[in-house]
């Protein structure tokens, strides 16, 4: 009875010990995000009086905010929101970001010439901070001009590991010739969660529904957005124009 307890005991210590442990599931929802570099996009409600006068005053002043940081484009919104504007900024690092809004808090021009006069002007600001999603990077549009969409996508809860494929499949089913350029498409950091977006550009607003159309047609297309609607809870969208200042133009 002795030499059985003693062989159950250390039966017990090798099941117990980390050799024996059984295997892990993984608990990643996604690709692991392999650098620092992020996008933060904001969206500012302007209020309608003002509109004209905020542009203005941003084309004038913009030279103040980029001695700060990279901006990759700053948009006004035609569709899908009304006075409103859009804009991307990029960031090696949260710390950089820390480092750039303190230094912005202590620029005496960037306070007086710009954003006290600005603030008055807006009704609310958003934002949210972005990553590429490793299969996308950062493109411009072959010509300057054009109209640029901004799609927006919330998807079920569960991340990439069961939509990934599905949502890459969709988007790059309409990045092909004959279709819109893809700038970039950029997942969710900070906002709302398990939300991706991507960035297009059309040669105009009239292209743009040319290519709606087609895509409606398209069996290739048809069958991806299908296995990527089965995953999405909401979408909306936004048609929009370059500034003037704007790196993408």
């Amino acid at each position: 009875m002795l030499k059985f307890r003693k062989a159950t005991l250390r039966s017990a210590s090798v099941l117990l010990s980390p050799a024996a442990a059984q295997p892990r599931a993984c608990l990643s929802t996604g690709p692991q995000q392999k650098h620092t570099t992020f996008y933060e996009f904001r969206t500012y409600c302007i209020r309608p009086d003002q509109n004209a006068s905020f542009l203005k005053l941003t084309n004038d002043k913009i030279h103040l905010r980029t001695a700060h940081s990279e901006l990759i484009g700053y948009w006004s919104v035609e569709y899908g929101g009304l006075n409103q504007v859009f804009h991307i900024w990029k960031y090696d690092s949260f710390s950089q970001r820390a480092a750039v809004r303190a230094a912005l808090a202590q620029d005496p021009s960037w306070i007086s010439d710009y954003i006290s006069k600005a603030i008055p002007m807006l009704t609310s600001q958003h934002n949210e901070v972005t990553y590429l999603v490793p299969w996308s990077r950062l493109q411009g549009p072959p010509q300057e001009g054009g109209a640029y969409e901004l799609v927006s996508f919330l998807m079920r809860p569960g991340g990439p590991a069961v939509w990934g494929d599905a949502f890459q499949a969709a988007v790059t089913s309409h990045d092909a010739p004959g279709y819109g350029k893809l700038v970039g498409a950029f997942h969710n950091e900070f906002g709302l969660l398990n939300r991706v977006h991507a960035l297009w550009w059309f040669e105009s607003a009239d292209q743009r529904a040319e290519v709606r159309h087609k895509a409606h047609t398209d069996a290739r297309v048809v069958a991806a957005v299908r296995n990527s609607v089965v995953h999405l809870d909401s979408q909306e969208n936004k048609l929009m124009f370059p500034c003037s200042f704007s790196p993408l133009k």
